[in-house]
C-alpha cells in the first residue's frame, strides 16, 4: 500500500505508448496502490432494537425488496450490493466507510475510497427520486420534440418559454400566467429558452413549494403527480442518509482523500448522481474532492457526462469522475424486458466501447481547455489505455499534472498497472476487503467478467519473463532501477 513516486520518463511522448505496455516491467514504478474499495461489508451484526424483535427473521419480515426493482441483488455478478436492514445497519457502513477513508489517507499522499449510497439508507429512496427525476428529463424532452426539436443532444434542446408556456396550458397542467410566474420567479426563461440544466434546477425549488406538480402520463393519458409524500419517518431516513454522506465527504476533505461515489443499478443512478453532484457542488470548489461515476454501457452516458460538465462550468467546481464500461448488464436488461420499458444498456460491446472512448474523449478535451476536470480511467481493457495515452500526447496533457489516472483491480492486470506507474502516470489498485469467504467469490465474479483474464495473465507471466532474462544478461537483476 506505499506509495512510491517517480519522475515521468524522459522521453514519455515518444516512447511510453508503446513501451508502458509492452516492455518495461520494473515493478517498482506503481505511482499509487491506494484505492480502497468496499467490496463486502459484515452483514452479520444485529442491533439492539432486532434482538427485541427476533433479530435477523424479523427484520427480513418486516423490509423486503421494493416491488418497483425487484431484488437489486439477483443476476450482479460483479458488484456489491446492499439489503436494507434498519439504520443502525447504516451506521455501521458509515463507520465500516469512515475507517475505510483513513486507512486511505494513511497509505497515500493522494489515495481515493469508494462508497456506495445504498450502504447508507434504503435503496427505495433513491428508487423514487430517481422515478422523479427520469420522469422530469423525460417531460423536458416530449417538450423538445413538440417544438421540432427531437433527435438532439441534450445540450443542444432549447425550450421556447413561449411555447412552453402554451404546451403546459393545452395539457391542463399551468395557465401561462402561472408558467410564466413559475418560471420568472426562478428568474428562468430570461433569454426567451430554457436547456435542460436550467430545467433541472426547476427540480428542487418545487419539491419546496409544491408536491402536487402534475405532468402526463403517456400510457394513460391522465395527469399523475410527480412527486410522492414521504412519511415523518421516511422523511428522518432521508435526512439521516444524507447526513452520512455529509460526514464521508467532510472526513475525506480533513484526509486528503478523494471520495469515489460508484455507480449502481440505473433504476437508481439518477437519485445517486444527482446527489453526488450536489457534493461535488460543495466540496469540489477548490479541489476535486468527490468523483461521480459514469457507467459507459448505457446509452444516456455521454448526454449525462456533457450536461454535468457543463454545470460545472457554470457553477466553478471541478469536474471530477471516474469512467467504467458497467456492472449490472445481465440484471439490467432482465429487468427491462420484465417491466416492459427500453433496455437502457447498449446493444453491443463494441458499441459501449464507442461510447466509452467518446465519454472520455468529451473529458480530456475539457482538461485540456479548463483545467477544472479530472478522470479516473478504471478499465483492464489495453485498447481504453492506449487511446487515453494517445490522446493525452495529441492534447499536450502531461501524466505530472494528474488530471488523468487510471485503476485496475488489484491482482488483475498488471502487466499495464506497472509499465503506467514506471512511466510516471498516476495508476492505482483497487483493493478489495472484508470477510474471506465474501471477498474471494466477488474476486472469482470479476475474473469472470473478465473472459480474456487468463490470456492476459499468461500475457503478463510472459513479459515478467522476457523482462528477467534482459536483466539477467544485462547483469541488472538486483538493480532496483535498471
Amino acid at each position: 500500500m506505499a506509495r512510491e513516486e517517480q519522475s515521468p520518463a524522459p522521453g514519455w511522448q515518444q516512447g511510453s505508448l508503446g513501451a508502458a505496455l509492452a516492455t518495461s516491467m520494473g515493478l517498482q514504478g506503481v505511482a499509487d496502490l491506494a484505492l480502497i474499495f468496499p467490496v463486502s461489508l459484515l452483514s452479520s451484526c444485529t442491533s439492539a432494537a432486532e434482538k427485541e424483535t427476533g433479530g435477523a427473521e424479523q427484520r427480513e419480515k418486516q423490509y423486503h425488496a421494493h416491488r418497483g426493482s425487484g431484488s437489486h441483488r439477483n443476476g450482479v455478478t460483479s458488484a456489491r450490493t446492499y439489503f436494507y436492514a434498519d439504520e443502525a445497519k447504516c451506521d455501521q457502513h458509515m463507520e465500516t466507510f469512515l475507517r475505510c477513508i483513513d486507512a486511505s489517507s494513511g497509505s497515500s499522499e493522494d489515495g481515493f475510497s469508494a462508497i456506495k449510497l445504498t450502504a447508507l439508507g434504503r435503496p427505495q429512496f433513491l428508487l423514487q427520486f430517481s422515478e422523479v427525476l427520469v420522469k422530469w428529463r423525460w417531460f423536458f424532452h416530449q417538450m423538445a420534440v413538440e417544438q421540432g426539436q427531437g433527435g438532439r443532444t441534450a445540450l443542444e434542446v432549447k425550450l421556447e418559454v413561449e411555447k412552453l408556456q402554451e404546451a403546459l396550458a393545452k395539457l391542463g397542467i399551468a395557465t401561462k400566467a402561472e408558467s410564466q410566474h413559475w418560471l420568472m420567479g426562478e428568474n428562468l426563461g430570461v433569454s426567451g429558452t430554457v436547456d435542460l440544466l436550467a430545467w433541472n434546477s426547476l427540480i428542487d425549488s418545487r419539491t419546496k413549494l409544491s408536491k402536487l406538480l402534475l405532468i402526463p402520463n403517456m400510457k394513460t393519458r391522465q395527469l399523475e403527480p410527480l412527486f410522492s409524500h414521504f412519511t415523518e419517518e421516511e422523511d428522518q431516513q432521508m435526512k439521516r442518509m444524507l447526513q452520512r454522506m455529509d460526514i464521508l465527504a467532510k472526513r475525506a476533505t480533513e484526509t486528503g482523500v478523494r471520495l469515489m461515489v460508484d455507480a449502481e443499478q440505473s433504476y437508481f443512478q439518477p437519485a445517486i448522481s444527482h446527489l453526488t453532484l450536489e457534493m461535488q457542488r460543495r466540496f469540489n470548489r477548490e479541489r476535486a474532492i468527490i468523483f461521480n461515476t459514469y457507467q459507459c454501457y448505457l446509452k444516456e452516458a455521454y448526454n449525462n457526462v456533457t450536461v454535468d460538465v457543463e454545470l460545472s462550468r457554470r457553477e466553478g467546481w471541478h469536474f471530477s469522475t471516474k469512467l467504467v464500461r458497467g456492472a449490472y448488464m445481465e440484471q439490467e436488461r432482465e429487468r427491462a424486458a420484465k417491466f416492459g420499458y427500453e433496455d437502457p444498456i447498449n446493444p453491443t460491446y463494441e458499441k459501449t466501447n464507442e461510447m466509452y472512448h467518446r465519454c472520455l474523449d468529451y473529458i480530456l478535451e475539457e482538461i485540456k481547455h479548463s483545467q477544472k476536470a479530472s478522470v479516473m480511467v478504471a478499465s483492464h481493457n489495453e485498447d481504453t489505455i492506449k487511446f487515453t495515452l494517445q490522446r493525452m500526447i495529441e492534447l499536450g496533457i502531461h501524466p505530472s499534472e494528474k488530471k488523468v489516472c487510471f485503476g485496475q483491480l488489484l491482482g488483475m492486470c498488471d502487466q499495464i498497472t506497472f509499465p503506467l506507474g514506471q512511466a510516471g502516470f498516476p495508476v492505482y489498485k483497487y483493493v478489495p476487503y472484508g470477510p474471506v469467504d465474501e471477498v474471494l467469490p466477488y474476486l472469482s465474479r470479476r475474473a469472470q467478467e473478465n473472459r480474456g483474464f487468463m490470456q492476459r495473465a499468461n500475457q503478463e507471466r510472459d513479459l515478467l519473463w522476457r523482462e528477467f532474462k534482459r536483466r539477467l544478461f544485462a547483469g541488472t537483476i538486483f538493480s532496483p532501477n535498471p
